[in-house]
């Protein structure tokens, strides 16, 4: 088997989720118990790429290595922020659909991960769907529309709590870094 190594970061406000996904994603737990992630916390997970983006050369990637690093929201760690992104291929923005002011912040977190990563892909994420009725989640999406489309940022709706389109985020956005790499374009 073929691995590309990436490194990837979840960024966001505090309380968001960011720490939760990753569990669910490497761990496949969740806690409902809240835990303050202070500076950045690293997990790995081997990700096999979905067939359709395996190429038939054996020396093509079949799977992504990703180093995932879960980055604090804290707003007083802001200005250290930018020395974890450094070296990012990737990117997923998590807020949080019952906190209006997250929501509010995503585009200050596009912006700081694409001047540290120009070239990186990103993803958004808007978590705790489980905890929101339906019609709101549709005002929330008619709002984020103009973001969504200036940045063409791919959105998913996501619950850390029942695993909602986690795994999901994680396998899009390891398929897209494969397909910016030079040496692997599909």
């Amino acid at each position: 088997m073929q691995t590309l190594a990436k490194k990837i970061c979840l960024v966001g406000d505090y309380a968001v989720g960011k720490t939760s996904l990753v569990r669910r994603f490497v761990d496949r737990q969740f806690s409902d118990r809240y835990l303050s992630t202070i500076g950045v916390k690293i997990s790995r997970k081997l990700v096999p790429l979905p067939e359709n983006d395996q190429y038939e050369d054996l020396t093509q990637p079949t799977a992504v290595q990703l180093l995932i690093w879960d980055v604090e929201g804290q707003t007083k760690f802001q200005r250290i922020a930018p020395s974890y992104l450094q070296g990012s291929s990737g990117s997923i923005i998590v807020a949080d659909v019952t906190r209006p002011e997250t929501l509010d912040h995503i585009r200050d977190h596009v912006n700081l991960v694409r001047t540290i990563s120009p070239a990186g892909s990103v993803i958004l994420a808007l978590n705790k769907v489980d905890l929101i009725e339906p019609r709101e989640l549709e005002k929330i999406a008619n709002c984020l529309e103009p973001l969504i489309s200036s940045e063409q940022c791919p959105l998913y709706w996501t619950s850390a709590r029942s695993g909602d389109n986690v795994d999901q985020i994680f396998t899009e956005l390891s398929s897209a870094l494969v397909r910016s790499t030079p040496t692997y374009r599909l």
